[in-house]
């Protein structure tokens, strides 16, 4: 059996319990070793067979897969953060399909989760933001025309932008071609929830600049959008003159 973890986004003790039963129990682990905290390796029982992703292709790694199920091992595949963001799964999952290897997911708490905790950031308030736009800047590998940052940036929405650290200038630049000014908040977040975290405040305008000063180029996501500095209204949710399934309006 193949199970695929989310690690989390860092912190060892922020992987679920489920997950951490997995990596207690492995035979053999496949984890993504320029991302996933190493310290969550100390949960692999003795003899753990271990295997560094960050080394390996695709077809190197299935083949590990393929030949600890042939020998009835119990494989985890440990991908960062939660793996269906950026995890590159669904080439494994379709593999192994072909294979005839049985699998399963375990979910992790996403970076843009452990960002938005750093920075002590609510993503959606009301009357600021409804909504969360996941992206990445277009770099090496392409991303489709419609989702462009600049055609994400006309809605104004609460932005998490990963896999961009390395290209804050042209990230500025495509910001700015949408609704946000370069006076609208955004934060650096280096490394959430790692003990070298970091979180650095700032506006579209001065985020390449930002990026340069702090030394931030890789292993950060860019927050962008006025929940970083709100004006906002009250929830509704626990206002007294609001009814609700559970309580009615006191006022």
């Amino acid at each position: 059996m193949i199970h695929f973890v989310g690690a989390g986004p860092g912190a060892p003790d922020l992987i679920t319990l489920r997950g951490a039963e997995l990596l207690k129990t492995a035979d053999v682990v496949v984890y993504a070793g320029s991302l996933v905290n190493p310290a969550l390796l100390k949960l692999c029982p003795a003899g753990c067979e271990i295997h560094n992703s960050a080394e390996m292709t695709l077809e190197q790694v299935l083949s590990v897969m393929e030949t600890a199920e042939q020998e009835g091992k119990t494989t985890v595949r440990l991908h960062t953060g939660d793996p269906c963001l950026y995890g590159a799964i669904r080439e494994q999952m379709d593999a192994l399909d072909a294979m005839g290897i049985l699998y399963d997911d375990t979910p992790g708490v996403s970076s843009f989760c452990g960002a938005a905790a750093a920075a002590q950031a609510e993503y959606t308030l009301p009357e600021v933001s409804q909504s969360v736009v996941i992206t990445r800047m277009a770099g090496r590998t392409a991303v489709p025309e419609r989702e462009s940052i600049a055609a994400w940036a006309s809605h104004g929405a609460s932005m998490a932008v990963f896999l961009s650290a390395g290209m804050l200038e042209g990230l500025q630049t495509e910001l700015l071609k949408g609704t946000y000014t370069s006076n609208t908040p955004a934060a650096l977040v280096y490394k959430a929830t790692w003990p070298e975290e970091k979180v650095v405040r700032c506006t579209v305008g001065t985020l390449a600049e930002s990026g340069r000063t702090h030394q931030i180029s890789k292993t950060a996501l860019v927050l962008v959008g006025d929940f970083l500095e709100p004006t906002y209204q009250r929830s509704k949710l626990y206002d007294p003159s609001f009814t609700t399934g559970f309580r009615e309006a006191s006022q």
